[in-house]
């Protein structure tokens, strides 16, 4: 990418925003340890209950994906990506001055309806500004995404520790209204200029096309909700298995921070892999080790979940950045906002599964041994869909499709 300064900042803030987008929706991941402590009178003492409050924030988180590219072409995306720092913000701040599990709820539902308005449309801004390192790019913003997932249960849980769980709301919120309004100071600008006139999009045999898609959305609804429910049942599964004393909440998030990060650094690694590798020759390796650390980490207790968690999570994470790039390989430009929309969409209905999932599977039965059983059988889905994919050394050369066989 060569772009000019007032560029790089925009593709700045998008990576900010992928950073805010994962930290908003897992605050209550770990606030709920706080809550439970502190506001048991107001919340109850049942981890699964307020976890389930969760569940319209990430059904509206889907839904809301869905007509962003309606929005993008009306209004802009810039101006919506505005919106998305300032509704996220305010809302996330809202969240903590709630007095109620009704109003909590509301204030998250909201919160998500905003939060919505980051993939569909900046993951397009970034592939489009990205030229031929599509997969270094959304690598790289694959590392501020899980930053994100890793920072906040560690953050939250110092918040909800040293100031009480509604801070843990309250100065994320705040902080993501200010960069919003320093964002408000850019001004528009053209995330393709420094490139040279682009290169034509190849005519890819419509077969291929179709199985692609197929995979894409099939791997959206299964990976969403491995991915929501692993990243948000990390720090109970932390404090069950290696840290069980309540009042140990900053070690719980600063053991699910070490095994997030291991994800977001893969995703970087994997962004790299992929403009050098045909992307199932990447996805296939890292699904088929999904499915026995899934099934490993339902069993094992001690210090051994700990390494188990970071590599499973390298696998989940990894996968995320072979997923969003399949849209930059197989579907035209014109088209990537709606696909995006449309991904994003399934993915996040998948994802608002994964809050109900976890916390209703804890209170049946008391661990989460079940729920990651459950997740283990969508991770064979997983696997299923990478040995499905197209396999097409074309991706590395596009000038080739115009001559590639239909299979």
């Amino acid at each position: 990418m060569d772009h000019s300064p007032a560029a790089k900042r925009q593709i700045v803030f998008i990576n900010a925003a992928h950073t805010a987008t994962h930290y908003c929706l897992l605050i209550l991941a770990t606030a709920v340890l706080g809550m439970l402590q502190q506001d048991h009178q107001l919340f109850g003492s049942e981890y699964g209950p307020i976890m389930a409050l969760g569940t319209a924030m990430f059904v509206i988180y889907g839904v809301g994906a869905l007509p962003m590219g309606w929005f993008a072409a009306k209004f802009g995306r810039q101006r919506m990506m505005l919106v998305f720092f300032l509704g996220t913000g305010f809302f996330m701040a809202v969240a903590g001055f709630t007095a109620s599990p009704f109003w909590l709820a509301a204030a998250l539902a909201a919160m998500g309806a905003f939060a919505a308005i980051y993939h569909p449309i900046g993951t397009a801004m970034l592939v489009e500004a990205a030229g031929e390192k599509v997969g270094r790019a959304v690598g790289l913003n694959g590392v501020f995404g899980n930053l994100g997932v890793a920072t906040a249960p560690v953050v939250t849980a110092f918040l909800a520790q040293s100031m009480g769980w509604r801070w843990a709301f309250i100065v994320p919120g705040i902080l993501c209204v200010l960069v919003g309004l320093a964002y408000a100071r850019e001004k528009p600008v053209d995330m393709n200029a420094g490139r040279g006139p682009a290169k034509p999009f190849p005519t890819i045999p419509p077969a291929v096309v179709r199985r692609a898609v197929v995979v894409l959305l099939a791997i959206a609804a299964v990976s969403g909700l491995v991915f929501n429910a692993f990243t948000l049942l990390l720090p109970k599964l932390m404090q069950e298995r290696l840290a069980t004393s309540p009042d140990l909440l900053p070690v719980i998030g600063a053991l699910a921070f070490a095994a997030t990060l291991c994800g977001g650094l893969t995703q970087f690694t994997v962004g790299r892999m992929i403009d050098k590798l045909t992307l199932r020759r990447v996805f296939l390796p890292l699904a088929m080790a999904q499915l026995p650390l899934m099934l490993a980490l339902s069993f094992v207790q001690g210090p051994l979940v700990l390494p188990l968690a970071a590599a499973l999570a390298a696998s989940i994470f990894g996968q995320v950045t072979v997923n969003e790039t399949m849209t930059a390989r197989y579907i035209a430009p014109a088209l990537r906002v709606k696909l995006y929309s449309l991904r994003f969409f399934i993915g996040f209905l998948g994802a608002a599964v994964a809050a109900p999932i976890v916390g209703l599977l804890h209170e049946a039965t008391g661990n989460l041994a079940a729920t990651l059983l459950v997740l283990s059988g969508f991770s064979a889905v997983t696997l299923a869909c990478a040995l499905f994919f197209p396999d097409r050394q074309e991706e590395l050369q596009p000038e080739l499709w115009n001559a590639a066989p239909a299979e």
